[in-house]
């Protein structure tokens, strides 16, 4: 599966319409990424541009941004009512899919030693890049802002990470780091009442409500601050606001730590607090993109509160979500448009996405792909889509009500074997046209010849991993197979004993291809690996495919 990352640098140049775009030109040219939104503002003199893309061409677009904003903008007759220090001011990492904060980080580590060490920017590192939590806040770093920061840079506490201790007048300086996805939220009410929405915000956020006392004034701790009473969630910022266009008022919300408090877990607390205070939550909107992660774990949040198997779909995962949480209450709600991962999908139109009749079509064509790699990829899909089946049938079959967790749980672990095969469905595709691709590499030369041959056993290799990859999934997938054709419900147990027979297809298509390719790849060494791995994982899937299909058989001549 693909590690994606969010990168939301901040220019300090909101004005020039043609630096703007040279910036997100010199973005846009970077291959794997896709630059989502460009967000000038005249006041604060910054624009905010969003990209997305895998983490090695992220930072090599944010490289590249950083460069150009250094070369064309000149922050000594910069004036703005935003807090900056540098033409680029900062530059944040969030983790999207696939990938843990610990390694976004360490992207944005890379970045920042680069910037320092090619472009003599003095660099800074924020939130979960910087190890020192004494110079991890943005407003504490940036404090004195680029006027100060002459003298500041000379301090031996504001030495920066990376770059020279010398504050470069033309780019000032820059803040590179790691931070969490936020997630803009508001919930509707049926109310018009500020007062009303702020006191569910009140309850809800992290900061709390100030304490009063019996007279209703502010209290006052032995610290001279104002005593606190915390809301009940972490990382939770929100505040009480009516929405003319609508008629109501709303909770609007930031969650800057979805992972720890989900989406769904804010919704419920407002629909709690609302309820106790003798208002109604209507629905919800979200403002911007939002991680599918999240929609997902909202749908399976959902539907196990209702005791049935969240092992469904991604598509009707997100369905839930958006009729559970009243997300199209006040606006359609587009999956394609509203949810990061699928704002990056290609354009072309990806093999799994065809009609089975037109997949089928395409595959008997003259074309040489898809070929049997592709289909062995979707032989396990199917046969782990039946295997789900079953388990689906399972939780949801009357009189095993006490038992819909369990299954739940196996419909949930096949449809993730079912979405990593079908994307290899289109990944096989994909190496066996880099192999085209290489081959046809201009030979004219030494120095050609030995690039071409490098991009040969490059694509080779991706080639010899993509059904090797597949083995393991079906092989892998076919425990769900098992645990059905032994516990499942005995009406449905022959489409266990299928699913097993499509996973063993899947098994023994995918090692054809392993070792077709491999006759064209040089490293001995790493073949031998690989041959005896594919070997071992056809003879493990002969053998639990025996065990599955006598279960089956017992189970219908009982």
């Amino acid at each position: 599966m693909k590690q994606l990352i969010e990168c939301v640098p901040n220019f300090s140049e909101g004005r020039d319409e043609k630096i703007i775009n040279q910036i997100a030109d010199a973005i846009r040219a970077v291959d794997r990424v896709k630059l989502l939104d460009v967000a000038p503002g005249k006041a604060t003199h910054r624009t905010v541009m969003t990209m997305v893309g895998e983490p090695d061409a992220v930072l090599e677009a944010a490289f590249a941004a950083i460069r150009t904003a250094a070369e064309l903008i000149d922050m000594s007759h910069h004036q703005g009512e935003h807090p900056r220090m540098g033409a680029t001011d900062v530059c944040p990492f969030i983790p999207v899919a696939n990938i843990s904060m610990e390694e976004t980080a360490a992207w944005s580590r890379k970045l920042a030693e680069r910037v320092g060490k090619e472009l003599a920017i003095p660099v800074y590192l924020y939130e979960e890049a910087q190890p020192d939590k004494e110079r991890s806040n943005l407003a504490v770093i940036r404090a004195g802002e680029y006027e100060g920061f002459f003298r500041k840079i000379k301090e031996a506490a504001w030495r920066p990470d990376f770059g020279p201790a010398e504050f470069p007048s033309k780019s000032g300086a820059t803040v590179i780091g790691a931070r969490d996805f936020l997630i803009a939220y508001n919930v509707n009410l049926n109310t018009k009442s500020v007062r009303r929405a702020n006191s569910i915000a009140f309850d809800i956020r992290e900061a709390g409500r100030v304490k009063l006392d019996e007279k209703g004034n502010k209290m006052i701790g032995k610290d001279g601050l104002e005593v606190r009473e915390p809301g009940t969630l972490k990382g939770v910022k929100a505040i009480g606001w009516y929405i003319e266009e609508f008629g109501i008022a709303q909770v609007s919300i930031n969650i800057t730590k979805f992972r720890e408090t989900p989406l769904h877990s804010v919704f419920e607390e407002c629909y709690n607090s609302a309820y106790r205070r003798g208002q109604r939550v209507t629905g919800s909107e979200l403002v911007g993109l939002v991680p599918l992660s999240a929609m997902l774990e909202a749908g399976r949040y959902f539907l196990k509160k209702q005791r049935l198997s969240a092992g469904q779909s991604d598509a009707e995962l997100i369905h839930i979500a958006v009729k559970s949480m009243g997300l199209d209450e006040l606006g359609p709600f587009d999956p394609k448009q509203r949810i990061i991962e699928y704002q990056l999908e290609e354009a072309h139109t990806k093999l799994v996405d065809m009609p089975l009749q037109a997949f089928a079509d395409e595959t008997a064509s003259e074309s040489p792909a898809p070929g049997g790699g592709s289909i062995s990829a979707y032989a396990g899909a199917l046969g782990v889509s039946l295997g789900t089946m079953v388990a689906n049938l399972s939780a949801g079959k009357k009189g095993w009500e006490s038992r819909w967790e369990e299954f739940s749980q196996w419909a949930e672990k096949g449809q993730g074997y079912k979405k990593q095969l079908l994307q290899l469905v289109d990944e096989d595709t994909q190496a066996f046209n880099l192999i085209m691709e290489a081959f046809k590499l201009p030979k004219g030369n030494e120095e050609e010849k030995a690039r071409r041959k490098e991009a040969i056993q490059a694509a080779t290799r991706k080639a010899i991993e993509v059904p090797l990859q597949v083995m393991e999934l079906c092989y892998q997938s076919m425990e769900v197979m098992k645990a059905m054709a032994e516990h499942g419900n005995p009406n449905s147990i022959s489409d266990a004993g299928v699913g097993a027979l499509c996973a063993r297809t899947g098994v023994l298509g995918a090692h054809l291809n392993v070792r077709i390719n491999a006759a064209g790849f040089s490293d001995k060494t790493y073949l031998e690996s690989v041959l005896s791995k594919a070997a071992k994982l056809e003879a493990d899937t002969i053998k639990l495919e025996k065990e599955i299909i006598d279960l089956v058989n017992k189970t219908i001549l009982a």
